[in-house]
């Protein structure tokens, strides 16, 4: 995660962990959804395949917010996550997942 995105986010109001802040680094796609889940919140990642595979799987979780990996520079995503989130109360992402494209 972009240390500039997750400032400019916090900066708006935006209640966000990190994984390094987790202590998740290095830890499987599917224990990041588990702890997302666990702590009621939605995962943004840029690894579309795999999350895409989990939800397919089945794995129960509290939200996705999927992008292509540098399609997009730090204040586009910053944009388009805030209006996905205005957009979207979380009670609405869970078992979701949503696009970053798709919010321009």
């Amino acid at each position: 995660m972009d240390k500039a995105l997750v400032l400019a986010l916090r900066a708006r109001g935006v209640d966000l962990l990190t994984a390094h802040e987790a202590e998740m680094i290095e830890r499987q796609d599917a224990d990041h959804l588990a702890f997302a889940a666990r702590e009621g919140r939605v995962l943004y990642s840029f690894n579309v395949a795999d999350y895409c595979r989990l939800q397919a799987q089945g794995q129960a979780h509290a939200g996705l917010i999927l992008a292509q990996q540098q399609r997009y520079p730090v204040g586009e995503q910053m944009r388009r996550l805030l209006r996905l989130i205005g957009a979207k109360p979380a009670e609405e992402m869970v078992n979701r997942i949503e696009f970053l494209s798709a919010w321009s």
